[in-house]
């Protein structure tokens, strides 16, 4: 298939991100540089100098909403990509009525248990459309045991071992390496189909 191919396909479909942090900001910009139509991306939470070290944004943007600057950049790197913000933090009824038209959601939460609420939420609601999670990307190295498990529609991308810690933070190498996994996945999905 060509790229022009790919194109074609991709500029039809719609990806739902919930979170715009270093594994969303990283695949909605993979997303948008391989052509995807519309990105739907959640976040509430604003850019502080922390969130450099992995996340797809820039010292000018500091204290700017993710969600905002998010759009900013990928129109950037593709303007034909129609991005649709959201200044929320998730729950089950919001997933429900933003993320309702889309062909694959992502998930990008740091939190387990926000994790654990879309996955229950889009395969208890949606279950014909795919999520593809991000699960064990703490720390660096080891990049051999980062890889992608299908549990029926449900993707997991990661080593689904490796949690966050004070001596385990999330770092741009294997944050940036799952956040491209999973915008494999939503490509593979959505070109399959």
């Amino acid at each position: 298939m060509t790229f022009r191919e790919i194109r074609s396909i991709l500029k039809k479909k719609t990806v739902g991100i919930a979170g715009a942090g270093g594994l969303g900001s990283n695949c909605a910009v993979a997303l948008a540089r391989v052509g995807i139509g519309k990105i739907i991306v959640c976040d509430f939470d604003v850019i502080t100098k922390d969130n450099l070290n992995r996340q797809y944004y820039f010292h000018e943007q500091l204290g700017q909403k993710k969600v905002f600057a998010l759009e900013e950049n990928i129109l950037f790197i593709n303007p034909a990509v129609k991005v649709e913000p959201h200044v929320i933090k998730l729950n089950p009824e919001s997933i429900r009525t933003i993320f309702k038209k889309c062909d694959v959601i992502v998930e990008a939460f740091d939190r387990a248990d926000m994790k654990q609420m879309i996955i229950e939420t889009v395969l208890g609601y949606f279950p014909n459309t795919p999520l593809v999670a991000g699960l064990g990307m703490a720390g660096w190295g080891d990049s051999n045991s980062i890889g992608m498990r299908k549990i029926d529609n449900l993707y997991i991308c990661g080593d689904e071992k490796s949690e966050i810690a004070e001596q385990l933070p999330p770092l741009a190498p294997r944050v940036g390496i799952v956040a491209h996994m999973q915008a494999n996945t939503v490509m593979e999905i959505l070109l399959s189909n």
